[in-house]
């Protein structure tokens, strides 16, 4: 660890650390007594909530109540019942319409309402008598008195699209008496929440018994579901009876509920962001962050100037030792004073110098040691080349002479018995046929052995002079052209006029171009298209001379070894696969080169290449 980060690590323990955790400790205590706080002044407004909404519920029931008991409905006209109406119409700006209904629920002449909203009161839709007849069953208050009221359920008003709730009064004593039933809108329940909501950060709600939000200081939650989390919450919780507050973890809220009193069934609910509520507790906080972060800001640039001078001069040295390490031997290390560190610097210095020079005499000596073993290498592959091919030819030559020999002998008694017995025979003589394929097999076996001999024995150099290419190639077609164009292959050649002469034996040179002429032949036996060229030219100094077929052409994996004796892919038996090897070491021996260049199912293209004499 650096002696800077060990300086910083030292001022975190010895004071930053400390004070944060004071700081932290005690704003986490405010935040939660500002919570305490929060949720007991919640519950004081859920509670006061809850008893203004009965007081305002129970002020337009108990004033409906009231008016209906003053009326005498029973001996009253059609026309005093409707002003009766009109009368409980009047009780209070929230209800919407009145009508009469008989003691089995069904209505009793027409309401009292106005479409649209007139004095206060909230307009009224006449499609919505079913609704209201049906929110509120009468039958249970027939046995009641006179001025007896009930609560129906809450529904959506057709008109305002507020909450509404049906109020049945009894008109009259006795089990056949008629009821009036009025329908209160919640305009100043909602008034009354956006009042006191307006006075704190929180949202008031009033729900019933199913959690549908009745009422609420936010309209947009009007008639709509309370939360899952919420709702969960709070069908599980306590003392429905007695405000109390909780937490929403899900919600990130914290809630109070009030159960409103006169057992109307309702809550009301005062909701309030968590993050809102206790933002001025957080505020500190992020102040407190800010401090301590300030604070270490200042420590570490105390720290930075109390070792800048120190890291510096060892940075330099540790980046010297890096570059010595990673081969950087002319890297030399530049610090100032007269210090332990300067000495160091000095002989680090002195040992980079040294590597350096040892390096450079190693380098030296592997360039020459790379330079003599490539030459050696070298050397070597072209030598094992050479003795590879000479151990070929020397066993070849070896086998070849005694062949020769073996043989030569009794090919002259064969070929001159058979002459002898075809000049005693007439042309008319049955056997005078068998007798010229066993002089033409004799004489064919004679030249076999010849090429052999050519090819093997150990003789003085050919007779090289300087020889016409154009002429040796015009006498070797004049043997083989007729026979060329008979097996149905276009012959086509291309000499330069004015070629200079080449230096070789013109026997031997006779021999190579046969050779490779029947080799051309043989390889298009079976080709679709036979197409056979002969071109001369010069190339580099040199004459050259090719020979071009539409053949089979040469796979690859066997070019290398077509030069080598007995060595042959053809199916014809006349050969033995000494043409190519005779023709190598006669152009070798005029100082010349064979080259092949063939593509499978292609063709093949010899070039013979001779020096100029």
């Amino acid at each position: 660890m650096r002696l800077y980060q060990q300086l910083v690590l030292f001022m975190l323990a010895a004071t930053v650390l400390p004070l944060a955790a004071v700081g932290f400790l005690l704003l986490s205590r405010a935040e939660a007594e500002l919570a305490a706080r929060i949720d007991a002044e919640h519950r004081a407004l859920a509670a006061a909530t809850a008893e203004a909404v009965a007081t305002s519920l129970m002020e337009v029931v108990n004033g409906l109540a009231r008016s209906a008991e003053m009326i005498d409905w029973e001996r009253a006209t059609a026309e005093e019942s409707r002003g009766g109406l009109a009368l409980l119409y009047g009780q209070s700006p929230t209800v919407s319409a009145v009508l009469k209904l008989d003691a089995q629920g069904h209505p009793l002449g027409n309401a009292v309402y106005r479409e649209q909203s007139v004095g206060g009161h909230p307009g009224f839709d006449p499609s919505g008598v079913t609704q209201l007849v049906r929110s509120v069953p009468v039958q249970p208050l027939r046995g009641g008195g006179k001025g007896q009221a009930a609560l129906g359920s809450a529904y959506v008003h057709a008109r305002s699209g507020r909450a509404a709730m049906a109020v049945a009064v009894k008109l009259a004593d006795g089990e056949g008496a008629p009821f009036a039933l009025a329908e209160v809108v919640f305009t100043q329940l909602e008034a009354l929440l956006r009042r006191r909501a307006a006075d704190s950060m929180a949202r008031l709600d009033l729900v019933d018994g199913d959690r549908r939000v009745l009422a609420s200081s936010d309209p947009s939650r009007r008639m709509g579901p309370l939360e899952p989390e919420l709702g969960r919450v709070l069908g599980a919780s306590t003392g429905p009876d007695v405000a109390h507050s909780f937490r929403v973890e899900a919600l990130a809220r914290r809630v109070s509920v009030a159960r409103v009193p006169e057992g109307l069934g309702l809550d009301v609910i005062v909701a309030v962001d968590e993050a809102a509520a206790l933002a001025p507790v957080r505020a500190m906080r992020r102040t407190v962050l800010v401090s301590v972060g300030a604070a270490l800001g200042v420590l570490l640039v105390l720290g930075a100037l109390f070792t800048r001078r120190v890291n510096l001069r060892l940075a330099e040295v540790v980046a010297g030792a890096e570059a010595y390490g990673r081969g950087e031997l002319d890297r030399r290390v530049r610090v100032s004073g007269h210090d332990e560190l300067s000495a160091l610097a000095t002989t680090f210095n002195r040992m980079g110098a040294e590597l350096e020079a040892a390096r450079a005499r190693l380098l030296r000596w592997n360039d020459d040691l790379r330079a003599r073993v490539d030459e050696a290498t070298s050397d070597l592959k072209s030598a094992q080349a050479q003795l590879l091919e000479a151990q070929k030819l020397a066993a070849v030559g070896q086998l070849g002479a005694g062949v020769a020999h073996e043989i030569n002998n009794p090919l002259a008694g064969i070929l001159g018995n058979v002459q002898l017995l075809l000049l005693d025979r007439s042309v008319a003589d049955p056997d005078v046929d068998t007798l010229r394929k066993i002089e033409q097999s004799a004489k064919r076996c004679k030249e076999i052995t010849q090429n052999l001999l050519r090819f093997s024995q150990q003789r003085e150099r050919a007779d090289l002079r300087p020889v016409d290419l154009n002429a040796v190639i015009r006498d070797a077609l004049s043997l083989t052209e007729n026979q060329t164009r008979g097996e149905g292959i276009e012959l086509n050649t291309e000499l330069t006029a004015g070629l200079p002469r080449v230096k070789a034996d013109p026997g031997h040179l006779s021999q190579v171009v046969l050779a490779l002429l029947s080799n051309a032949r043989t390889a298009m036996m079976k080709s679709p298209t036979r197409k056979l060229t002969l071109r001369t030219g010069t190339r580099d100094g040199a004459c050259i001379l090719e020979v071009e077929d539409t053949g089979k052409g040469i796979a690859p994996h066997i070019r290398p070894r077509i030069f080598e004796p007995f060595f042959t892919t053809k199916d014809v038996w006349s050969n033995v696969g000494l043409g190519l090897s005779v023709a190598w070491r006669i152009v070798t021996e005029a100082g010349g080169t064979l080259e092949v260049r063939s593509e499978e199912g292609q063709g093949t293209c010899f070039t013979v290449r001779l020096p100029r004499a």
